[in-house]
């Protein structure tokens, strides 16, 4: 399952570029570390489920990893875990066990992990729905949890319960009867089907006739995007584990965290003598307990206790650790603002690569390209502006009206506006270029295409 903004790690997490393709914590994206904590098990190709705005982001993963014949279901709208998990049931067989992760977990040891799932599986083979629940190191009161007849072996759910306060917390975690509930499963197919049907037909009744609809797109399978919207918004935990006799819970002990915030991310990652996660250049005076990523520019600071400052390129946070599940609450603001900075970042990704908007003024606009080895931008036009472009490495097959050239480093070319024209990179290196676009409107929606082979309109 790799929905979800991660808006509480604002402003790394946006909408267009959420955490769980993010590399958060070391070289590879969390959706890349979910696939390869599975290495050595006996897997089938996995079924990835995403938002349609991030389709390109979940392909290029994909890539990356080697799974080439994954399915990428896309989400027309976020209908919330239970609709999600039905989608693949359906395009699964049906006596298929299927293990649902969510995208944007830490799981620290892999062994233990494994084998949490290896025990998992005799279970779901007999047609149980297995819940994996976290054996809990504190009294967490951003999990929900599980109260189960053991939390040292396999055995039958009591009650699901929701985030708790502090106080219920602290009884929770000295009662020794409850896991933080970690939102994965394991199960038949079938086996969640027929639970669904019973406790929520008409959940499944949309996702089947969503599916009757949906059209394969490449690497995509896109449900019916009316049908699939108009279903219920409802969790896996509310539709079917609260209300099934066939819950059972298995123990995980393998330093789980859901990193919904920057305070979790704090907690799984490396520390100096201070007690401070520090990346990139920070230099830091009597400060302690705090996390500091400092993007690309230097970020000083002088007795800090606590806190958290996070800088992008176009912006700066600064919150007490202890506050900031309340970030939630800018990303809201800032939406209803219509500011973009709840959307993306100066760098934003595409199919082919990606853009930096290094600066702009009323009439111009210089950003920084890159486009991926073989990849080919859209055959476009604009109404606005013109361009020009800079190659600073690699070779670029440039388009203009009805002459096609190459431009190798330290070379130009300029599309006036109101000329077709396309651009693309037949070398085996990252294209770099600078463009520079001058006009009376610079928004990204002046682009006419006229011809797009990622499907784009």
């Amino acid at each position: 399952m790799a929905g979800g903004t991660g808006s509480r790690l604002w402003p790394a997490s946006r909408q267009l570029m959420p955490k769980q393709f993010l590399n958060l914590l070391g070289e590879q994206s969390m959706l890349v570390e979910t696939l390869a904590r599975l290495e050595g098990m006996d897997c089938n190709d996995p079924i990835i489920i995403c938002n349609e705005e991030h389709r390109f982001l979940a392909a290029e993963a994909m890539r990356q990893c080697g799974q080439h014949e994954a399915k990428i279901i896309l989400e027309p709208e976020g209908r919330n875990t239970a609709p999600a998990i039905a989608l693949a049931a359906l395009v699964s067989e049906p006596d298929e066990l299927l293990l649902v992760l969510a995208a944007d977990h830490v799981i620290q040891d892999r062994e233990a992990f494994q084998q949490a799932v290896i025990t998992a599986q005799n279970f779901a083979a007999e047609g149980n729905l297995v819940a994996f629940g976290v054996v809990p190191r504190s009294a967490h009161t951003g999990y929900g949890y599980i109260k189960a007849e053991s939390i040292h072996q396999p055995s039958a759910i009591k009650q699901f319960v929701e985030k708790p306060s502090a106080e219920v917390a602290e009884e929770y975690f000295a009662s020794r009867e409850y896991f933080w509930n970690s939102g994965m499963f394991a199960f038949r197919a079938d086996s969640y089907i027929a639970e669904l049907q019973q406790y929520r037909n008409d959940i499944l009744t949309s996702c089947k006739n969503a599916m009757a609809c949906a059209v394969n797109d490449q690497l995509f399978v896109r449900p019916d995007k009316a049908i699939f919207s108009a279903c219920s918004d409802v969790s896996i935990d509310y539709a079917v584990m609260e209300q099934t006799e066939k819950a059972i819970v298995v123990p995980m002990d393998a330093q789980w965290s859901d990193v919904g915030c920057w305070a979790s991310l704090w907690d799984v990652s490396a520390k100096d003598d201070s007690g401070n996660v520090l990346n990139g250049d920070v230099i830091a005076q009597d400060t302690k307990n705090c996390y500091i990523d400092a993007g690309q520019q230097l970020v000083a600071t002088v007795g800090l206790d606590n806190i958290v400052v996070v800088q992008t390129k176009d912006t700066l946070l600064v919150a007490c650790k202890n506050q900031v599940q309340s970030i939630k609450k800018i990303v809201t603001q800032l939406k209803a603002s219509g500011r973009r900075e709840s959307l993306h970042d100066r760098e934003v990704y595409r199919p082919w690569g990606k853009y930096d908007s290094i600066d702009f003024g009323e009439r111009d606009q210089v950003k920084r390209i890159t486009v991926n080895p073989g990849a080919k931008l859209s055959v476009q036009m604009h109404h606005h502006r013109a361009e020009h472009w800079v190659v600073v490495s690699g070779t670029a097959r440039v388009t203009v009206g009805e002459k096609t050239s190459l431009i190798s480093e330290n070379e130009s070319t300029y599309i006036p506006i109101g000329v077709v024209h396309c651009l693309e990179n037949p070398g085996r290196i990252p294209l770099e270029m600078i463009e520079v676009q001058t006009g009376s409107y610079l928004g990204e929606d002046d682009i006419v295409r006229f011809e797009d082979q990622y499907g784009r309109v």
